[in-house]
């Protein structure tokens, strides 16, 4: 682990404007402005935001995800209106190629998640 904490620490001082910044023992990477964020963070930031215990932030966050999986599992799309859209998209069987030895493989037809930002998201972003 510690090589890859001096490897993130090399490749940011490289590059533009960019950062490692360490703390709860995890290591964040921020390169020109783009930060990652876990879901122990996302938790932690819904807690102080809406002013809840960590726990039912917790509760809240595993309740959205269960209703967006569930939602999406019968083939049904959910809208936050401004954030965006999360839906089904049907990815159709296709002809592929083994990396390793070149041959020929057939790919099944897949249902695949899909999220389309929201005009509101897109403005927030730019």
């Amino acid at each position: 682990m510690v090589w890859l904490r001096q490897w993130f620490s090399t490749i940011a001082q490289f590059s533009t404007g960019g950062q490692v910044v360490q703390g709860k023992g995890l290591v964040q990477l921020i390169f020109q402005g783009y930060s990652l964020m876990n879901k122990t963070e996302l938790i932690e930031h819904i807690s102080s935001k809406a002013d809840l215990s960590k726990a039912d932030a917790a509760r809240a966050l595993d309740a959205f995800i269960g209703a967006v999986q569930t939602t999406l599992k019968k083939k049904g799309t959910v809208t936050l209106v401004g954030f965006g859209t999360f839906a089904v998209t049907e990815r159709a069987a296709r002809t592929g190629r083994n990396p390793r030895t070149g041959e020929e493989i057939k790919i099944k037809k897949a249902r695949v998640p899909k999220f389309r930002p929201g005009k509101a998201l897109k403005d927030a972003v730019n």
